[in-house]
């Protein structure tokens, strides 16, 4: 039976919904008074722990969990900083505001607690906070509802979508223990469906033009089918909706180390109808910008955009998302990576710290790292 497509509504849909999976999503691009280039992508996650059927979650003695992911690049000296934190703990007052209103903490062993904040302050003016930057973003355009109205039908799944494309923002970001006052633009994404995980690939860009014409295109193939979409925000508002696109590799390519997974980072996007032809590059040359949350692997970068629309030449920025491409990487290594990482951390600065791993392993750090990893993996799912 297809499910019955609700409208989206502002600013009820902002907040969050009772679905298996959702997150509010932003990248952008920024400059210092200096002129530097910066570029950002932070991510709030909710999940239905048992039924978004991700392993290394799988274990967690919760219903509903939070996770976050966040990203800085400096673009001048290639530095590339991300942040992992798979539980986020939300505090009892968020989502019990009119307007969007999200307030968090992401524990670290080595980092400390940090506020941090997903919020609608007020009409069409947002903040976001994490550890690593503190952001006011102000939409100058209406929502743009993928698909047209926001609902997309994956063949094998649907989900609801929308995005903010033209966000002006100002505030500061932190870049090695430095705080730095920036200005630039910026792109938001909502999206809540009932689907788990799966080994689907996705291939995604988010495109902002100079001429303040934005688009969102993607691959969606989940093995048996492909769903290509491009969504198109004018200058004057008006939006077009089109399925038509094509989508090829343009020769860059990226093996990782970790996970031997090989993202290709060079495209042409092309949408026929619209005479649309763009080339699209990572805007930072050093090419490891993958993240690693369990066995889930994906790339995630800004991009120099450069090319043709409606026949005339245009150039840009973007970002890009490559998730499920095939990885030899699992949740077993995941553990004894990163707990390997906090029991060091935690040696090193003479803590005694305890771990609650999956919800079920408990042990004090005493020095045997080796004998603490093989106790705290035990029963994971691979």
């Amino acid at each position: 039976m297809q499910e019955k497509i609700k409208p989206i509504k502002f600013p009820e849909d902002e907040l969050a919904h009772d679905n298996i999976i959702e997150w509010w999503y932003f990248n952008g691009h920024l400059k210092d008074k200096q002129g530097n280039d910066y570029a950002f992508m932070n991510c709030l996650f909710k999940a239905d722990v048992k039924k978004v059927k991700i392993p290394f979650l799988s274990k967690v003695p919760l219903k509903t969990l939070f996770f976050s992911h966040s990203i800085l690049y400096d673009i001048k000296n290639e530095f590339f900083n991300p942040l992992i934190d798979y539980i986020s703990i939300i505090s009892r007052d968020s989502f019990s505001k009119p307007l969007l209103f999200i307030n968090y903490v992401n524990p670290a062993f080595a980092r400390g607690y940090m506020n941090c904040v997903i919020e609608k302050i007020e009409k069409n003016v947002y903040h976001i906070k994490h550890e690593n930057m503190d952001l006011k973003l102000i939409s100058t355009k209406k929502p743009l509802l993928e698909r047209g109205n926001g609902y997309i039908n994956l063949d094998s799944k649907s989900t609801y979508y929308y995005s903010l494309t033209n966000l002006k923002t100002e505030g500061r970001i932190k870049i090695k223990n430095k705080w730095i006052d920036v200005t630039g633009k910026s792109w938001m994404d909502h999206q809540w469906a009932d689907v788990s995980y799966s080994k689907d690939k996705w291939t995604w860009f988010s495109i902002q033009l100079d001429n303040e014409t934005e688009l969102v295109c993607f691959e969606y193939d989940d093995k048996k089918t492909k769903t290509y979409l491009a969504d198109i925000s004018h200058p004057d508002g008006q939006q077009e909706h089109f399925e038509e696109v094509e989508l090829v590799p343009s020769g860059i390519e990226w093996t990782s180390p970790k996970t031997k997974a090989v993202y290709p980072l060079s495209w042409r996007i092309k949408v026929p109808a619209k005479k649309i032809d763009l080339e699209v590059k990572p805007l930072i040359k050093n090419k490891d910008q993958e993240m690693v949350f369990g066995s889930i692997n994906y790339w995630e970068g800004p991009l120099v955009v450069t090319g043709v629309f409606n026949s005339k030449k245009v150039k840009g920025n973007g970002f890009m998302e490559l998730a499920g491409y095939p990885s030899q990487y699992n949740n077993m290594k995941y553990v004894r990576d990163v707990l390997g990482k906090a029991i060091k951390q935690s040696l090193l600065y003479g803590k005694k710290t305890t771990f609650n791993v999956a919800g079920n392993i408990k042990t004090k750090i005493t020095g045997q790292e080796d004998e603490i990893l093989d106790k705290s993996i035990r029963g994971l799912d691979h």
